[in-house]
């Protein structure tokens, strides 16, 4: 089965409250981008795949669909690990074509991907709220919407200023107390002496880890902080694939580690990092960059097949005002339910990518 043709979709789909407007120190914003890539065969089968582009100034459909036209027609559908080995284009373009090429396979196999990851060890995959920096009265009203939802953990946005840092925390546990088991992501914003003064302020607060509050490099910097406090330390963005887990793990650089199918190249690199956290008896939670439905889909066959992924998962699902997919992925107290159809288990919608697509 070869790849006949490539499409690009980059559509732009609002948030509600109370996701919306989603604060990070770095910016704002209200609504989720991303790049939806339908990839077509000589069989007749279409996959369906996402990346991540939010907040790229430079982001074109017409230069992905391109570029992805200019190499992959012709090449084998369902040899996903030569298309790893071959594939020469940008990470993120690269990772949508890679959910679309798994959910082929799925589609010709007549199973879900995760039954082509080796089988789900679990069918529902607990998954965290998001919440962008709030103050400490917001951020307990929100907390307290949380909990009302379902939800058992939540994760905040941070870095702006650790005081403030600090006073959310606060809101989010004098309004609901243990009720939300909770993680802080300031996004890499302090220096490491600056990061551990903070750790140590909230090691009262019971975090169950603070997010890269550092840069990504060196490694060496997170082995110190987490020597420095009691709060467990999680890397992200020093999350690049595999290989920069296995250096992640010779520093002792984290306790948790946070891959994402648009930074490692999509399904496959995040099932190897799970493997190899599973090996190493560290527990991974794949992130969430703002997601649709097909990457929200990847990212529950990825958790449901691989052990690692033990503990909730990132969203921001649960705050988008619509979905590209035929129909919306349901989040039941504080989990979602792996898809049974065959492939990634979605199916966009034509009408719904022309209703929020972006020209570009």
């Amino acid at each position: 089965m070869q790849v006949s043709r490539v499409e690009v979709f980059v559509v732009e789909v609002p948030q509600v409250p109370p996701i919306a407007p989603y604060r990070s120190h770095l910016r704002s914003s209200a609504s989720t981008c991303s790049a939806i890539v339908r990839v077509d065969t000589n069989e007749g089968l279409t996959g369906w795949g996402e990346c991540n582009v939010n907040f790229l100034p430079d982001a074109s459909a017409r230069r992905m669909e391109h570029e992805a036209n200019e190499w992959l027609p012709g090449r084998d559908a369902l040899n996903i690990n030569l298309f790893h080995q071959q594939c020469p284009l940008e990470t993120r373009l690269k990772s949508g074509i890679e959910l679309a090429l798994w959910d082929i396979a799925g589609k010709a196999a007549g199973l879900p991907v995760a039954a082509l990851l080796g089988g789900a060890v679990r069918t529902q995959v607990e998954v965290a709220a998001c919440m962008g920096i709030q103050t400490y009265e917001r951020a307990g009203e929100i907390a307290a919407y949380f909990v009302e939802q379902g939800f058992h953990v939540l994760k905040t946005k941070a870095g702006a200023n650790a005081n403030e840092d600090l006073e959310m925390v606060r809101g989010v546990r004098d309004a609901v107390g243990d009720k939300l088991r909770l993680r802080v992501d300031p996004n890499r914003a302090y220096s490491p002496r600056q990061a551990a003064e903070l750790a140590r302020r909230l090691e009262d607060y019971d975090l169950e880890y603070l997010e890269q509050p550092i840069p990504a490099e060196p490694l060496s910097d997170a082995a110190w902080l987490r020597g420095q406090t009691r709060v467990p330390i999680a890397l992200n963005e020093s999350v690049v694939g595999p290989a920069s887990v296995l250096e992640i793990l010779r520093a002792a650089a984290a306790a948790f580690i946070l891959p994402d199918t648009h930074i490692a190249g999509g399904i496959s690199p995040c099932v190897a990092i799970g493997r190899i956290c599973e090996a190493a008896s560290i527990p991974c939670i794949m992130h969430c960059g703002h997601d649709l439905g097909p990457k929200t889909a990847a990212m529950l066959h990825i958790a449901a097949a691989c052990p690692a992924y033990s503990m909730a998962n990132d969203t921001t699902y649960f705050g988008l005002e619509d979905d590209i997919i035929t129909e919306r992925l349901a989040i039941e107290n504080g989990a979602m339910s792996l898809p049974h159809a065959p492939g990634l288990g979605v199916e966009a919608v034509l009408e719904k990518l022309a209703r929020y697509q972006v020209d570009c």
